[in-house]
Formats: C-alpha cells, structure tokens, sequence
C-alpha cells in the first residue's frame, strides 16, 4: 500500500532523533492504549499484520496529525468495528448500547506474561531459499493494493543478501485474510547511493528485512 505512513526516506520530516532518560509513556493514557491493543489481540481475531494495515489505513491528514499512540486507538477501534464487537454509536457515545459481540477468548491475568512474550513468527516451508548470503538482488518496484512490507523507498534497487533469516508468515497474505502463506525471509543491504543518489553519505548503509516475493536475481 502506498500510504501515507511510507516515510522513510522521504524529506521534509527531519532527522530521528533518539532520546534518553525519558519515561517509555510520555502520558499514561498511552500506557493503557498499549494494553487494551494487547489484550484485544488476544481474542484472535485478528493479527499484527492486520492491526499495521489498520493504521496504515488511516487518511494523510489524520495520520500526520495524530501521535504514536493516538494512532494505535483510533486503528483498535476500526478493528473493534470490522470485527462486530462494538458499533460507531457506542464510540460516540462512550458507552455500551447495544448486546456485546462474542470473544473466541478473553485475556485473564495468568495469561499476562506469555503474551507479553515475543512470538515467533518462523514457519517451515518445503521451498528451498532462492537465494543466499553473497547474492546480488534487486527490489521489485511493486505498488499493491494492499499491505505490504516492502517500503517505497527500496523498491527497484539493487543491494545484496547479507544473511538468511529463515521462512516466516508471509504478511502480505496474512493482512489480506489468506493465511500464513510462509516466505523465506532475507536480510538485504544497500549503499546509501543507491538508495538517494551520488550526493548520499558513501559511509552509509540500509539494511532492510525483505520476504523473498519482493526479490528477483540482479
């Protein structure tokens, strides 16, 4: 999806800086964002890949608009809509009027700390890896309608396979409702100068995670 959340590599939006010494929260509202997203994508009704294409989803003009954490609300409660469990009316009006949806479960504190855990998201496959550490690839300059991982300012490059991580849920299909669909999954570099052009620092490089549909052989 070409959306506006795309940006890097873009100008105009400054630097990342890094900051040090602050809270993880920065209100305690976000804290409890963070939680209910956790707890809801529990139920199972939905994936990270979906809630990611959620928020991707938002308009320009909303997203650039919103903070970090306001976007993860306002993509919770698309989702919570999509999905039956709650109305726009109740939103509005900030409580329940009408018979809740049905949860295939519910989060119960005992069940807090594994799912805090970091899930794996490694899958196996009977496909041997196209591709191996050393290899020379380019970027498909791809636009789809949907999710997709592969960000704009990579597309159409060439770079090479620095290591290979492995077949993993394929979330271009998973965001789309078509399952795992697992994807061998490679760590690809690139010199800054390929990426932005001959004025880019000749220092830098970008590595980005790249499923191997996104490659093809250079």
């Amino acid at each position: 999806m070409n959306g506006v959340h795309d940006l890097g590599g873009m100008h105009g939006f400054g630097s990342i800086e890094a900051e040090s010494g602050k809270p993880v929260f920065s209100a305690r509202w976000e804290g409890r964002i963070l939680a209910m997203t956790r707890s809801m994508g529990y139920c199972g009704l939905w994936n990270i890949d979906i809630f990611r294409s959620a928020r991707e989803s938002l308009l320009p003009t909303i997203y650039l608009t919103t903070s970090y954490y306001g976007r993860w609300l306002l993509a919770l409660e698309d989702l919570l809509v999509r999905y039956g469990l709650v109305a726009r009316d109740e939103l509005a009006a900030g409580r329940a009027l009408h018979p809740p949806g049905a949860l295939p479960r519910i989060l119960t504190r005992e069940r807090v700390p594994a799912v805090l855990a970091r899930a794996s998201f490694e899958r196996p496959t009977a496909a041997p890896a196209m591709f191996r550490p050393g290899d020379r690839v380019r970027t498909r300059n791809i636009h789809p309608q949907g999710h997709t991982r592969l960000p704009r300012y990579a597309r159409g490059h060439v770079g090479w396979v620095e290591q290979v991580r492995g077949s993993h849920v394929y979330p271009d299909s998973v965001a789309a409702g078509r399952g795992e669909d697992p994807k061998w999954l490679y760590t690809v570099v690139f010199p800054a100068a390929e990426l932005w052009g001959a004025s880019a620092d000749p220092t830098v490089r970008v590595s980005i995670e790249a499923w191997e549909p996104y490659l093809e052989a250079a």
